[in-house]
């Protein structure tokens, strides 16, 4: 059914293996965020010393689109440090999906948006570390 409604095989694999859906205990950073569809992701960061990501995972409330747009995501954020993060985009994980459903290109944008505000909550906590 996800074939026909247009998603590429490796979209639906990152979706039925539920890949690095979950938690991270003693997560450096946990940020929920919900788009306007109303679907929500929990994005878990463990961040290393030298600001490389470590171990990404999430929770989602959504449709096929989102779970697999995140979950990508997760697996393109891991092993970089924080600042190339930073230059990942949401053609990239379309990219790497092999593409989406037109009705599903708002998950990878809502993927990125969770990204940005993860990396901003890590680096304003990082600061308030440093400055304490």
């Amino acid at each position: 059914m996800l074939e026909k409604s247009g998603y590429s095989e490796k979209a639906i694999k990152n979706y039925e293996d539920r890949i690095n859906v979950g938690t991270i205990e003693n997560a450096d950073v946990i940020l929920d965020h919900t788009g306007p569809c109303g679907d929500t992701i929990s994005l878990y960061l463990k961040v290393d010393a030298d600001s490389r990501i470590r171990d990404a995972k999430f929770l989602y409330l959504g449709c096929p689109g989102l779970a697999s747009s995140v979950s990508m995501l997760t697996r393109l954020i891991k092993g970089k440090t924080i600042e190339e993060t930073k230059e990942i985009s949401e053609h990239d994980i379309i990219s790497e999906l092999g593409g989406l459903p037109k009705s599903k290109l708002d998950c990878p944008k809502l993927a990125i948006a969770t990204l940005q505000k993860a990396i901003a909550k890590y680096e304003g906590n990082k600061s308030l570390r440093k400055s304490a």
